[in-house]
């Protein structure tokens, strides 16, 4: 059997085992191991699993990961974003559909201090669903917007997945949070858009308020969120002109989270170790992931599965705007199966000597993928953020109600996607100014 073959069948084993339900973490791992034995033999495969541990964790970069869930946590449990959504629907609620704008945009703001989608869904679906149910919103709406507005804390910098993006492809994190800005803003002023066209043309989806509140109250309610504000600027400006790396930029953030959480009076011993325990475990399922995903990286090396795909490509003469179609395929064909992280660390090490052989941007592309990796996140039948808001509503609403509502995100996502791959420079132009 030659090495291409084994790394092959070894890629579909894994594939295999993950449907199954077996943990990524041991699918990668276990796979990668057997392969690689076949490969090089039993003692330089054991070698290899006795260092990538400890040169993973050695990887100084790979700290940005615990201080920015860190900085998440916190964030969630001492409640400082609980007044972005209130702000955001004194705003916006006279606009059709103005409750699920304002969820929509209130997400955007959240994922910009937590970096996680997960969170940012569950924390906003606490808040928004109730409120909308109470307005006699359409469920299907009410909690579409959340898993799908959930998803733009993958997207909208400090993203986790920007993180483990950089560290895999070995690109710079810094320009890569930048790079998500834009795609991040356009993302949330098209579902926006949607929202507000289907609530003009059906009304019963989303009544109108009846209360409209006056300009003093507005403005009080714009200056709750100041901490968030402060929080953002400290992360991200000093990320963007260069004072602060990534990893730096997560500390100060941790710092300035916990000092904020203080002044307000809302930091206390119990909810710190929530957070610190919630941060650690984490961070814990995404190292063992990652360990599998640079053992998965080794075993397509010397395998050559990624030196043979570029041969057959290079042989069909595939265009790069074909390739990418045939790259989206396989990502939202992942996407119905895999955790995020599974998604992108199974990805990386099959898909990166292709667009090097192409010669295409890796920030761009990097963004491309956590694009996909948001689609992924409300399509069936995993749809982590479907899942996590059905937790939420427990059976107010059926599974079927809230993916009826996702459709129409989906859609949204369709457009969106076009943009980003026709106009690289919408995710460009910002890290170009750096």
């Amino acid at each position: 059997m030659s090495d291409v073959v084994i790394g092959m069948s070894g890629l579909l084993t894994i594939l295999l085992l993950i449907l199954f339900r077996l943990p990524i973490s041991i699918s990668l791992g276990f796979v990668s191991f057997l392969g690689l034995t076949q490969i090089i033999g039993f003692n330089s495969s054991l070698s290899l699993v006795g260092r990538v541990p400890f040169d993973f964790a050695a990887n100084w970069t790979f700290t940005a990961v615990p201080t920015f869930l860190l900085m998440g946590t916190i964030a969630f449990y001492t409640g400082l974003t609980a007044n972005l959504f209130h702000a955001a629907r004194l705003w916006l609620g006279f606009l059709p559909g103005g409750l699920a704008v304002a969820t929509n945009f209130a997400c955007a703001g959240f994922g910009a201090a937590s970096g996680s989608s997960l969170a940012t869904t569950v924390a906003m679906g606490r808040l928004a669903i109730p409120e909308m149910t109470k307005y006699k919103y359409d469920p299907g709406l009410a909690c579409a917007v959340c898993c799908c507005s959930g998803t733009l804390g993958a997207l909208i910098p400090p993203s986790i997945m920007m993180v483990m993006y950089g560290i895999f492809a070995e690109q710079s994190i810094s320009k890569l949070f930048i790079a998500g800005i834009l795609p991040g803003l356009l993302t949330a002023f098209i579902y926006a858009l949607m929202i507000i066209l289907r609530c003009s043309w059906n009304k019963d989806l989303a009544p109108r308020l009846d209360e409209r509140p006056t300009m003093q109250e507005k403005i009080s309610a714009l200056l709750g969120i100041w901490p968030l504000l402060v929080l953002i600027t400290l992360v991200m400006g000093g990320i963007y002109l260069g004072f602060t790396t990534p990893t730096e930029a997560g500390s100060i953030g941790v710092v300035a989270v916990l000092l904020l959480a203080a002044y307000q009076r809302r930091l206390t011993v119990d909810l710190l170790m929530k957070s610190l325990k919630d941060a650690a475990v984490s961070t814990a399922g995404i190292f063992f992931i990652a360990l599998g995903a640079i053992l998965l990286t080794k075993f397509m090396t010397f395998s050559g599965v990624p030196v043979a795909l570029a041969e057959i490509v290079n042989q069909y003469s595939v265009s790069p705007l074909l390739f990418i179609i045939m790259a989206s395929v396989l990502y939202l064909i992942l996407g119905m199966f895999l955790d995020p992280l599974g998604i992108l660390l199974v990805s990386i090490p099959i898909l990166m000597p292709l667009l090097q052989s192409y010669e295409m941007n890796l920030i761009w592309f990097g963004v491309i993928a956590v694009k996909y990796i948001e689609i992924g996140l409300m399509t069936p039948p995993v749809g982590m953020n479907v899942f996590a808001v059905k937790s939420l509503v427990g059976e107010d609403f059926s599974l079927v109600t809230i993916f009826k509502g996702v459709f129409w995100f989906l859609g949204a996502e369709a457009v969106i996607m076009v943009l980003l791959i026709a106009f690289p420079q919408i995710s460009l132009f910002l890290p170009s100014l750096m």
